[in-house]
């Protein structure tokens, strides 16, 4: 394969294609994963390739698929479960926050739980309830689970592969929304840290952080800000748990000043984690106070409502006019 521009759908299908191969231990569960090829046909294939015994339809039944994960990684096998829609998760919370998250230090580290949860996560699809919640720091809150989001094609192939290499539990948030966006992937390149954040573009005035769907909003306000002459630095996060607060305050240390950015609700969002820590690493550099931009603290709306509800661009540039006006 090498080179090749694909859709980040594409890019996770080729990646759990290319896991399947290599490991026989690896195994892919979920609703419709198998026979339908998955909701947004990210599995698309694979139980045609690899078999109704490692790619597995289960019942619609989030705690039963986690909790039968969990018990097959204990046997030795390394299980990737999707959960058809983030608001889906909840039924499984318990399974996620109570066994897999603590199995390894219940066992003084003798057991590992080698189970990624796929979720794709997000706005932007004119869904209805249940099915565009962005629940990211309710799982990030919890010691034992790492918590990790591509922004783009390479990102989305290369994250799931090192996800379902590591011996930690993984929650994997996929931006549903940009599962059709294009990028290279390079599947003979080395891959960087799992949980280190990148500059996905440099600049020297504003430092724009984000994640997964708000990485593409970020470089679009930094492509509309240049035209304003305003340099905007934006920094892909990658992972939220760890959160890579070393790249962060190299950024801000160099622009002073600081924009997280996240669809999530702002209210006790990672965007409040991150700008707490950076208040304190970076206090004397800082010229303006660190903004956050991001959902209402209220329900997911309707369809119709929520191109207002979600961040764009204009809630993101302005931000950055405030951060520079002090």
């Amino acid at each position: 394969m090498a080179v090749q521009k694909l859709p980040i759908a594409k890019a996770i299908n080729e990646s759990l294609r290319t896991a399947l191969e290599n490991d026989p231990k690896v195994l892919v569960m979920g609703e419709d994963v198998g026979k339908l090829g998955g909701v947004f046909r990210v599995t698309d294939g694979l139980q045609k390739d690899f078999g109704e015994e490692r790619v597995i339809d289960t019942p619609l039944a989030e705690s039963g698929i986690v909790g039968t994960a969990i018990g097959m990684a204990l046997r030795g096998y390394r299980p990737v479960v999707e959960i058809q829609f983030d608001g889906f998760v909840f039924p499984a919370y318990d399974q996620i926050v109570t066994q897999l998250a603590k199995m390894y230090a219940r066992s003084l580290g003798k057991v590992k739980v080698p189970v990624v949860v796929r979720i794709p996560y997000g706005g932007g699809i004119g869904a209805v309830e249940h099915h565009s919640e962005s629940p990211e720091v309710l799982f990030a809150h919890v010691a034992g689970l790492k918590v990790v989001s591509p922004s783009n094609s390479s990102d989305a192939y290369w994250m799931l592969q090192q996800a379902i290499q590591s011996d930690d539990p993984v929650i994997f948030f996929e931006p549903k929304r940009r599962y059709w966006d294009k990028g290279e992937v390079d599947t003979e390149a080395v891959p960087g840290d799992l949980h280190k954040a990148v500059v996905a573009r440099e600049g020297t005035d504003v430092t724009l952080v984000a994640y997964g769907p708000m990485v593409k909003v970020c470089l679009e306000a930094a492509a509309a800000a240049e035209e304003e002459g305003k340099s905007l630095e934006v920094l892909d996060l990658r992972s939220i748990s760890p959160l890579d607060f070393d790249a962060v305050q190299k950024s801000v240390e160099k622009t002073r000043r600081l924009v997280v950015v996240h669809e999530a609700p702002v209210f006790l969002g990672s965007g409040a984690e991150i700008a707490a820590r950076i208040t304190e690493r970076c206090f004397y550099h800082l010229e303006a106070p660190v903004l956050r931009v991001g959902g209402y603290h209220a329900p997911y709306p309707p369809a119709r409502l929520e191109e207002e509800y979600l961040p764009g661009l204009d809630r993101v540039l302005d931000a950055v006019d405030r951060s520079l006006a002090y």
